[in-house]
């Protein structure tokens, strides 16, 4: 089966490793029936094995950072995230974990002392400045996601070195001044990323 399960863009390894996700934005290409990131057909015919997935990374040091992001939320296979990013520290790579945030909420526990010697940085989706333009967007399938979010943010600088929340500019109400402050608030660092551009 020739499926993507490692994608490069610019000196960054991506890790395609679930399509599933807890939410259904508005602005994913996944949800627009779009299966593509650059030039890479994302879709996923099964869920690849440990195995596979640190074959198709081949040497870490080769990349700036292997980045756990595809078309689903890579912190649903906790165990299999966890055992390739040790592999990965093993081998003297740079874990970065892009994710909606919402492990904690998902798992029913604090999953970020997992995290903790593994992962280097953590880029959360914070897609609104409230509840009700999170929700608008995000659509998510938990309840009290964004809350979640928050206290996600606030906890993983304890376990992570390099936590950074972003934010799509673009997207309707959605107030990047706003969102920067909140996350400035929760004690992280803010990144701005512009409405259909990936990578």
């Amino acid at each position: 089966m020739n499926q993507t399960i490692a994608y490069r863009i610019n000196d960054n390894l991506y890790l395609n490793i679930t399509d599933r996700c807890t939410l259904a934005c508005k602005f994913c290409p996944k949800t627009q029936g779009i299966k593509r990131v650059h030039d890479f057909d994302l879709t996923l015919e099964q869920r690849p094995e440990i195995e596979s997935i640190i074959e198709s990374i081949g040497n870490p040091r080769e990349y700036d950072s292997i980045v756990f992001c595809g078309f689903g939320e890579p912190t649903l296979r906790l165990k299999v995230l966890l055992t390739v990013a040790r592999h990965i520290k093993k081998e003297r790579g740079k874990v970065r974990i892009n994710t909606d945030g919402l492990a904690n909420l998902f798992h029913k526990r604090n999953v970020l002392p997992d995290f903790e010697g593994l992962v280097d940085a953590l880029s959360v989706s914070l897609n609104g400045q409230n509840e009700t333009i999170y929700n608008q967007h995000c659509q998510p399938a938990l309840k009290g996601s964004f809350n979640a979010v928050l206290d996600f943010l606030r906890l993983a600088p304890r376990y992570v070195p390099e936590v950074t929340a972003s934010a799509i500019h673009g997207l309707e109400g959605l107030d990047i001044e706003a969102c920067s402050a909140l996350a400035k608030q929760l004690g992280v660092g803010f990144r701005q990323r512009n409405l259909d551009v990936v990578g």
